[in-house]
């Protein structure tokens, strides 16, 4: 049996097309029609990506989203009807690794599926077991961690990626295109806007003070990049 992908809408006729798709491509599909519904499966069938429909009975998809985010780090696909960029940002600022909007084609979302689960794979699969010191900011890469200050900090998956991809090219400066394609994973889909709302997350963590951040720079009108000066 493939990876396991857990399908969380109150759409049956749209959980029923995507499972159909999943199952054809290999993967194991798991269904689940409500918000507290999903909430249970996520943590019962330990599926290896969930695809989270926002508008939902019982508990809606940012809820369900935050309490997985406190106890796993499996990738989450956001999907919403409705294309507000607050949805895209909230969804992403509790800790979704994507968002897909409806109606979507059932190519692109696979796409997606794939590069998420591929991304989380290299992860894991990573056997670099160097700490590596940044000014007061250490990079676990084998255990996965970020501290500063000895401070232990609780950092979703892409966001580590990010950390760990940019701080390992200190002082080059990548476009936000560049970071979809070498983090996220894919290269023809996904908002570039997704890269911002992580780099943000991510200094409101590390960062003594977001807004003059001495770790994660910005190069106007070219991207991101770690400072050499650390």
């Amino acid at each position: 049996m493939g990876k396991k992908v857990l399908v969380v809408d109150d759409e049956k006729n749209i959980v029923d097309i995507v499972v159909f798709n999943l199952k054809k491509e290999g993967y194991e599909a798991i269904a689940a029609y409500d918000g507290e519904e999903g909430c249970k499966k996520a943590f019962e069938e330990d599926p290896d990506i969930i695809l989270l429909d926002i508008m939902m009975p019982k508990m809606d998809g940012f809820e369900v989203c935050k309490k997985i985010r406190e106890k796993k780090d499996t990738p989450i696909i956001m999907l919403t009807a409705r294309a507000e960029e607050v949805d895209k940002v909230l969804g992403l600022e509790l800790g979704a690794d994507d968002y897909v909007t409806k109606p979507f084609g059932v190519r692109e979302l696979m796409a997606r599926i794939k590069a998420n689960i591929r991304r989380k794979d290299q992860t894991d699969e990573s056997t670099n077991e160097n700490v590596v010191a940044y000014g007061d900011i250490l990079i676990d890469s084998k255990r996965y961690e970020v501290k500063r200050n000895d401070e232990f900090i609780n950092l979703t998956r892409r966001e580590f990626d990010l950390i760990k991809f940019l701080a390992a090219q200190r002082g080059q400066v990548f476009s936000r295109e560049i970071l979809l394609e070498k983090v996220w994973g894919y290269e023809y889909f996904g908002d570039v806007r997704t890269v911002d709302v992580t780099v943000r997350r991510l200094r409101s963590k590390i960062e003594e003070n977001p807004e003059f951040p001495k770790y994660i720079l910005t190069k106007r009108g070219v991207g991101y990049f770690f400072s050499e000066e650390n």
